[in-house]
């Protein structure tokens, strides 16, 4: 029995065309196309987002996720209120709880002007 797909035409058609034909590879065996809603840099920060935000929630402080994260060594109280790696967590996690909030709906599209 073969399955069918309605398609809104809408400006994100473009996105479910390219979501069903991955999906109709997948189910046929043959060469799933690549996924090019991300950048290789932008799913490197998503999953560093991942391991914040996991890091947090499992009671390690933000000095620790950084350690594991940026790959730096234990910072002393005023090193680390200046540190870039301070910082960077701090948007990290902002980031990870935005897309928690509801965020990660955008990874299903493209980016649009």
């Amino acid at each position: 029995m073969a399955a069918a797909a309605v398609i809104p035409l809408d400006l994100e058609g473009f996105d479910r065309l390219e979501a069903v034909r991955r999906l109709l590879s997948a189910l046929h065996d043959r060469a799933i196309p690549p996924d090019t809603r991300l950048t290789r840099q932008q799913r490197a920060r998503l999953r560093k987002m991942l391991q914040a935000i996991d890091g947090h929630r499992a009671g390690a402080t933000q000095q620790e996720i950084a350690q594991i994260l940026f790959r730096i060594g234990h910072l002393d109280r005023d090193a680390w209120q200046a540190s870039f790696a301070r910082h960077g967590l701090k948007a990290l996690l902002r980031d990870a709880r935005a897309m928690i909030a509801g965020g990660y709906r955008q990874l299903l599209r493209h980016r649009r002007r």
